[in-house]
């Protein structure tokens, strides 16, 4: 990995250097503009509209529009100056529960590891942020940029998240369109739950892929092999009306419950319950009747003026005294 940034994580008078590195990577299929006629790709020229001439590097600084067209000007080296002190430090304000942090505050994660001599005091903080279940809400300054992050620990290393400002996040109260609150339909709330139950799984990220991706490689590598590559236009989906029908469609494709088929023709089971019948008309009619004798949870008989009959089973016979000398 590259190292995007060194320096030190410090929470009161101590100090833990580190080096960071990148967590995620963009994997995103980047396309370049190309001039059809020629097929070149394009490039981008800096050039200046009043001098009307290309612009080196050498001669591009920074500035401030405060009004449409005035600028206030900055070197690179007041702009370093600025950044400078906490370029270089992670200053851990405060340490909360990660579950205060609203997601929406995340921006990109990064991996810290221990630099220099300071592998025990990595793991002194990493061990004690574990047992206490704590993240650090920190400072940090990348690349001229201020920000909060969030510290905590991923399996066995410390990772950084970077979070916006307070001020950065829109408030939900300028989102147009919003529903006015309201209660909604008991029966479809019930079977919105129950959808939501039948499609809770754990989290495996594994499982997810970028189809979108896959598709363009699929198309590039068509391409480069001179093949025709034809993509299934996607299936209309129509405008759902009856809500509880579509969340009870829903269910019932998430559960697959089989429909009753009702007797089978010349299947298996047919054949195993023919067996059976067939089996119980063969039983002995002694066998039977002593199967009848002892069986006490029969049906009562219902009187239609009095009601239920209650069965009273037969005692079974008493094997005589001759019986029991000779085994019979």
């Amino acid at each position: 990995m590259h190292t995007v940034w060194k320096g030190a994580i410090s929470f009161g008078l101590v100090h833990v250097p580190v080096k960071m590195f990148s967590a995620t990577e963009d994997k995103d299929i980047s396309l370049r503009y190309i001039h059809k006629e020629c097929g070149s790709p394009l490039s981008y020229v800096r050039k200046c509209p009043v001098c009307d001439k290309e612009v080196t590097w050498e001669e591009i600084g920074k500035g401030y529009e405060y009004e449409k067209g005035k600028f206030v000007l900055f070197d690179k080296e007041e702009l370093d100056q600025l950044s400078e002190e906490s370029s270089k430090s992670i200053t851990i304000l405060d340490f909360v529960d990660l579950t205060e942090i609203d997601p929406i505050y995340f921006q990109k994660t990064y991996y810290l590891s221990p630099d220099q001599a300071g592998a025990n005091a990595y793991r002194l903080l990493m061990e004690a942020m574990r047992q206490t279940g704590k993240i650090g809400i920190a400072k940090i300054s990348i690349r001229s940029k201020s920000s909060l992050a969030a510290i905590r620990v991923l399996a066995d290393c410390l990772a950084i998240e970077t979070i916006y400002y307070p001020d950065e996040v829109r408030p939900v109260s300028q989102v147009p369109g919003l529903p006015e609150p309201g209660s909604v339909n008991d029966k479809e709330l019930d079977m919105a739950k129950l959808l939501i139950s039948q499609l809770s799984t754990p989290f495996e990220p594994a499982k997810y892929t970028d189809d979108y991706r896959q598709r363009m490689l699929d198309l590039i590598t068509h391409k480069i092999a001179g093949e025709e590559f034809h993509i299934a236009p996607a299936r209309q989906e129509n405008n759902v009306i009856d809500l509880m029908a579509a969340l009870q469609a829903s269910i019932e494709a998430v559960q697959h419950i089989p429909s009753d088929p009702g007797p089978a023709k010349g299947g298996s089971g047919a054949k195993a319950r023919t067996a059976a019948g067939a089996g119980a008309k063969k039983r002995p009619a002694k066998a039977t009747a002593a199967a009848a004798s002892t069986d006490t949870t029969a049906a009562p008989v219902v009187d239609e003026a009095t009601g239920p009959i209650p069965v009273i089973a037969p005692k079974p016979k008493r094997r005589s005294a001759k019986s029991k000398v000779t085994g019979a």
